[in-house]
């Protein structure tokens, strides 16, 4: 599921720091491929502690399935999105197709 948040898409990893596809995207320097109908290259860029509340807190708003992950309600409030921003990567994507 993508958030979206102050003109931007992000990312949330809703298993946290160990899943799978955050080392990947780490291990890559960012560089991945989604899949939203075709395929559109992207770049993930991880996104400094301090701002990942509020995008967090927009995830568990729009993402059902990640809320019982994070233990968050679908209305969270920004100081438990803060709680869980050390532990919970989030990466702001950027499309590759014009660069």
């Amino acid at each position: 599921m993508i958030a979206d948040w102050d003109g931007h898409e992000y990312l949330v990893s809703m298993l946290g720091e160990q899943a799978n596809w955050v080392k990947n995207v780490r291990a890559a320097q960012g560089a991945a491929v989604l899949r939203r109908g075709r395929k559109e290259p992207v770049i993930l860029q991880e996104v400094d502690v301090a701002a990942r509340a509020p995008i967090i807190r927009r995830y568990a708003a729009v993402a059902p399935g990640g809320r019982p992950h994070l233990r968050l309600n679908h209305d969270a409030s920004l100081e438990d999105c803060e709680a869980l921003a050390p532990n919970t990567p989030v990466f702001q994507i950027t499309s590759r197709r014009n660069g």
